[in-house]
């Protein structure tokens, strides 16, 4: 069975959540004795030859890329590694310790736990002083908020040119990414929520990005900083040569995997925790839970590293080993070092062998070295002291407020054991009488006051630390500048605002990872209607035309900031409106109060319409801005506007003139555009047209002429500036004595219908002339046609005439 890692992965983890339906699939040969001689392929590949009990072969096959390779492996061989393994662990874990020392004696700062303290004396307070938690329960509202909104964490960017096709394209995929974190992932959320209250304590967590097989999903899981071993020379996740993932399951959880064929089916030893793992211990003690001893336990640590393993060697291209350590994952059981499973982690199709990412880095400051530092180390130090003061504090009231002291041995109360109440008066017996002589308080003082301001002073500190941005903003008002406000803001976002862009970039890493396992894993369609494409284009819509990042701003990371900002730029607006959108303005408020529906109490302006030249004049005249546009008549409005120019109220206002003037030229801007494109398709018809006549090649009228765009604005340029200095010409006063430019062109205009005139009259004239010539053909045709039947009837009367006369000569003969 080959198993690729990311989804091995998501086997083991849906085992530890106990997800049923794993079934076996794995089969060997009856006679399999575990043996087996490994041949390396040309091409990078193994060959298993497995051997039977008396050494002869019984099997032979190409191993898969994806394969548990530790099922043919020496046993050997196995102990080697996982030997070398182990103790490379244990020097990554003692490498640490420090870290771990620090981060477990911070967890105390929690008050979580409360203790019953018996020194300096019974019943003395340990209230632990909520500092660190305030602060943790402050940052993790806050950064949950922006790192997952309503909305969806996830936003689009387009790199490169942006078209509408890439447009939709950006929008499917951030609609699909958040559905599928929102209401498919549904670990998403609450590990996100968890990682972000760990992250300020321990000043590193992460999160673990695979894909689970059971699940048909993609997964991210968070994984707590103490789970997560690096060697002490790491410096991040991408350099470091090994990373151990600590993974905890019980007896039957392993097995499950190991009848599915994930883990290798072997013996392991249970009931197995290191002594030296404080962090768990303490965690479990501020939990209040106590480990159960009778339930078995296993150890499991997740070994991604490089390894040279015989038979899977590195090749170079004559095929000889180069001694490379190529990246697997390597999974052992810590109690009895038992290898479970040996997978490669690397693409089959990667000819660099670079090892797959699983893990993302969560960073609160970055440190000295791999793990960041967190409130812990900041300032666990000053909620060490305030804790100290406020226990000071109390204990002194409390002894200020229930003295105690010495009395005399002869001197007797009567329930002397019970504490007064208050308003009580008790018997008392006294020798001699005096009992002041026989009672004497201890001079307790009351708080002292300079201990109470100087707590005050480590509460500031440590507050100011975490929340200076929104002190900052709380002490802002209306009335001061904006160069103040953006002073101040600057000023309070520097510590949390680098904080939040580390928060920013790692969660940008998460949903890449998460984006690659949707082109690479998940069903090529969308489960709902798209728009823009249709149900299959999901696969190619996850490409690197479109990248995904999180929707929260890396530069604010509270409302009360968004807020501030989105007035200030209001107020910028408000101050100048001709320079600034006030409806944008508006707009970006109501979104930084994050107001639904916006477009309810704040409509879209509405857009400009065609209109006829009657109305733009009158709407001129009220002073309204005028649009031309490109499908209007544009000779039409130019006269209308013309004619509106030069009358007397026009010419009167300077304001509504130039309004007019300007809207003339917009008109003749898209007049002298429309001619120029006219002029374009005039010349191809008239290439068309010589080429069915033959004149030219009719393959160059097929060719489409790549004018080039300079060209072409010259050109309209050209004939703007006709068209510009023949409506200015009409819009000069006229001279006395001089022929009005409208009444000449109404006069050439006359003069032209008066040539058209004349112009048909004479082809009425050439028609009669040739209809009184056709009717003068057809009289010589009819009389000549006459004239030739009279001229046969003449001639058929002659013959007839000879033939009487010859028979009348023949009659007369023979009578003779």
């Amino acid at each position: 069975m080959s198993i690729p890692p990311d989804q091995m992965m998501g086997m083991v983890d849906s085992a530890i959540d106990a997800v049923p339906g794993m079934e076996v699939d794995v089969e060997q040969p009856e006679d399999f004795a575990g043996g087996a001689e490994i041949l390396q392929g040309a091409d990078g590949s193994a060959i298993v030859q497995a051997m039977d009990m008396m050494g002869a072969e019984v099997v032979t096959e190409e191993y898969d890329h994806n394969a548990n390779i530790a099922e043919v492996l020496d046993d050997s061989i196995l102990s080697e590694i996982s030997s070398e393994l182990r103790e490379n662990y244990e020097s990554d874990l003692d490498s640490r310790s420090d870290w771990e020392e620090g981060y477990t004696k911070g967890l105390d700062l929690l008050g979580v736990r409360y203790i019953e303290r018996t020194q300096p004396f019974q019943g003395a307070s340990s209230v632990t002083h909520p500092l660190i938690s305030e602060s943790v329960t402050q940052f993790q509202a806050q950064a949950y908020k922006e790192l997952l909104p309503a909305g969806g964490p996830v936003r689009t960017n387009i790199i490169g040119a942006k078209d509408p096709a890439v447009e939709q394209q950006a929008t499917r995929v951030k609609n699909y990414m958040n559905y599928l974190i929102t209401e498919e992932m549904e670990e998403f959320d609450p590990d996100t929520d968890q990682m972000l209250f760990y992250l300020p304590l321990s000043g590193s967590t992460f999160k673990k990005v695979y894909y689970d097989e059971t699940k048909q999903r993609p997964v991210s899981r968070f994984v707590a900083a103490e789970d997560l071993v690096v060697p002490y020379t790491a410096t991040d996740l991408a350099s470091s040569s090994r990373i151990t993932h600590v993974l905890r399951m019980d007896e039957n959880q392993v097995r499950k995997l190991q009848v599915a064929g994930v883990y290798r089916d072997v013996d392991l030893s249970a009931d197995y925790e290191s002594e030296d793992d404080s962090v768990k211990q303490k965690i479990r003690e501020l939990d209040g839970l106590e480990r159960n001893e009778i339930e078995d336990q296993y150890t499991i640590l997740e070994v991604h590293t490089n390894l040279d393993i015989e038979g899977f060697e590195d090749l170079d291209q004559n095929g000889d080993p180069t001694g490379i350590k190529l990246p697997y994952i390597v999974t052992l059981d810590q109690g009895s070092g038992e290898v479970l499973s040996i997978r490669r982690n690397y693409s089959e199709t990667d000819p660099l062998k670079k090892k797959i990412p699983y893990f993302v880095h969560y960073k609160f400051l970055p440190g000295l070295g791999f793990y960041g530092f967190g409130l812990i180390h900041m300032i666990g130090g000053l909620g060490k002291a305030a804790t100290s003061i406020l226990r000071q504090l109390i204990d002194a009231g409390t002894l200020a407020n229930l003295p105690s002291g010495f009395k005399a041995r002869g001197i007797r109360i009567r329930n002397d054991d019970e504490p007064l109440s208050p308003g009580e008066f008790r018997d008392i017996d006294a020798p001699g009488g005096d009992i002041r002589n026989s009672i004497i308080p201890l001079p307790f003082k009351e708080p002292s006051a300079t201990l109470a301001q100087l707590l005050g002073v480590l509460i500031e500190s440590g507050r100011r630390f975490v929340s200076i941005a929104d002190q900052q903003v709380s002490n802002m008002s209306q009335d001061m500048p904006v160069g103040t406000t953006v002073a101040l803001l600057e000023r309070g976002m520097k510590v949390m605002s680098a904080i939040h862009k580390r928060l920013h970039y790692a969660q940008k890493t998460e949903f890449r990872l998460i984006a690659s396992l949707i082109r690479d894993y998940l069903p090529p369609n969308y489960p709902y209607r798209v728009i823009g494409g249709d149900q299959m284009v999901k696969q190619a819509d996850f490409d690197d035309r479109v990248d995904v990042i999180p929707v929260s701003d890396p530069n604010i990371f509270s409302m009360a900031q968004r807020v501030t900002l989105a007035q200030t730029q209001l107020q910028l607006a408000q101050s100048n409106p001709e320079m600034h959108n006030l409806h944008a303005a508006y707009r970006r408020m109501y979104q930084a109060l994050e107001v639904q529906n916006i477009d309810e109490i704040l409509p879209p302006p509405p857009q400009p319409q065609p209109t006829d030249p009657s109305i733009e004049n009158a709407r001129a005249l009220a002073g309204q801005i005028l649009q031309a546009f490109e499908q209007q008549d544009h000779d039409a409005h130019i006269a209308a506007h013309t004619a509106m120019i030069m009358s007397p109220i026009v010419q009167a206002t300077p304001s509504v003139y130039g309004m007019f003037v300007s809207h003339c030229m917009e008109h003749i801007a898209f007049k002298a555009r429309a001619m120029a494109t006219q002029e374009i398709q005039q010349n191809m018809e008239q290439m068309q047209t010589l080429a069915q006549v033959g004149a030219i090649d009719p393959r160059m009228a097929q060719v489409q002429p790549q004018i080039p765009p300079e060209q072409i604005e010259a050109r309209v340029a050209q004939i703007q500036a006709q068209l510009s200095a023949q409506f200015l010409q009409s819009l000069q006063p006229q001279q006395e004595g001089q022929q009005d430019p409208l009444v000449a062109i109404r006069q050439q205009e006359l003069m032209i219908k008066a040539a058209e005139n004349e112009r048909q009259a004479q082809l009425d004239r050439e028609k009669m002339a040739l209809e009184q010539q056709k009717l003068q053909q057809r009289a010589a045709t009819d009389a000549a046609r006459i004239e030739s039947q009279e001229e046969i009837a003449d001639q058929r009367a002659d013959v007839n005439l000879e033939r009487i006369d010859l028979q009348r000569q023949n009659m007369q003969r023979r009578q003779t």
